[in-house]
């Protein structure tokens, strides 16, 4: 029997599978491909794939790739999907150990970001919260961790990266960036700044602080090269210009296969670097958010704008302009409204390829 029939019961592919089968408890299912390459379906959109023993792994690396942690989020899913699908035809052999995620299936199928809470702030243990129990998505993100705490287990001594991909729910004047979780003392490695620009992400955003998301759950406690990538504006499953993703696609078929990094090329060679500088919190009755709600992702406001304010305090952007990303004002009391940023000075980290 083929690989795709053992694990996708006859689907035509991983992600139709995934989404047949978001009511089932999927039991582990491991298999061949023909060159030797084993994979492991841990669980529903969950796949464990190691190459064989003898086979080099050139970048000494082991790669976690998750999409669809916010289900409406499709053109990361159907990226994923492409390179599942390659991979078990044979067009190209697996170098090194790959963990991947579809990560909130039954959200997939409604076509929604989530069905009861928002998954991405249930990691670094948040799904353990009081108001979390019994909600399928806190258990999918309890599952998740332990399956990436396996995995890095699995492998170490290899570099373990991981790589969270995202649409954005709003436009952007910057399309596709990415997000480093905060690790105190850390700063990012130049050849993950060059695999961002070869995948076509000209834009980094230093987080300030560990936070519930996926990203910093594995660079916080796993000590993964952690990154939340944003690729574009979310369109529903089908509708994506997938022609927009090339540059991810590329980039993560190249490390899949064990190839060397290409060359820095304009005109993807720089990248512009931000840091957060005030977060945006929901203070209660009174908080007053001055950001319309449609406002672009990188909006920027000009010294003295009042951002937010209620009947205690307020916030004005300060000296020098600084804009605005995910501001959401429909979020519980206590969670973040948006993040204030801005562009800073790249430090000896950031120099090759160099930043601006």
């Amino acid at each position: 029997m083929k690989a795709t029939n053992q694990l996708f019961d006859f689907h035509p592919d991983w992600l139709s599978h995934t989404l047949a089968n978001t009511s089932t408890d999927l039991p582990e299912t491991k298999t061949a491909l023909p060159d030797g390459a084993q994979v492991s379906r841990k669980a529903n959109g969950v796949l464990w794939l190691t190459p064989p023993a003898d086979r080099a792994n050139p970048n000494q690396e082991a790669l976690i790739i998750s999409a669809g942690v916010h289900g409406n989020e499709t053109a990361p899913i159907e990226v994923l999907n492409t390179l599942v699908s390659e991979l078990f035809s044979g067009e190209w052999s697996l170098a090194c150990p790959l963990l991947l995620i579809l990560g909130n299936p039954p959200a997939m199928v409604a076509g929604e970001r989530f069905l009861e809470v928002n998954m991405n702030r249930l990691f670094n243990g948040a799904h353990g919260k009081p108001e979390y129990s019994g909600l399928a998505e806190g258990r999918r993100a309890r599952f998740l961790e332990e399956m990436c705490r396996q995995f890095a287990m699995a492998h170490q001594g290899l570099a373990l990266s991981h790589y969270d991909l995202h649409t954005a729910i709003r436009p952007s004047k910057r399309e596709r960036f990415a997000l480093y979780p905060f690790v105190d003392g850390r700063s990012v490695p130049a050849g993950q700044c060059a695999f961002l620009l070869e995948a076509e992400v000209e834009t980094l955003l230093l987080q300030h602080k560990e936070s519930t998301v996926f990203s910093s759950f594995t660079a916080s406690t796993l000590k993964a090269e952690s990154f939340t990538i944003e690729l574009g504006k979310v369109e529903p499953f089908g509708r994506n210009d997938l022609r927009r993703f090339q540059g991810i696609e590329r980039a993560l078929r190249r490390r899949f296969r064990g190839e060397a990094a290409p060359a820095v090329r304009p005109p993807f060679d720089h990248l512009t670097v931000f840091e957060v500088v005030h977060e945006v919190l929901n203070t209660g009755p009174s908080f007053r958010f001055h950001v319309p709600d449609d406002v672009a992702n990188f909006t920027e406001y000009q010294p003295g704008t009042v951002i937010w304010e209620d009947d205690q305090d307020d916030y004005r952007v300060g000296t020098a302009p600084e804009a605005v990303v995910f501001p959401n004002r429909a979020v519980p009391v206590g969670q973040r409204v948006g993040l204030m940023i801005r562009a800073r000075c790249t430090g000896p980290a950031l120099s090759e390829p160099p930043c601006t």
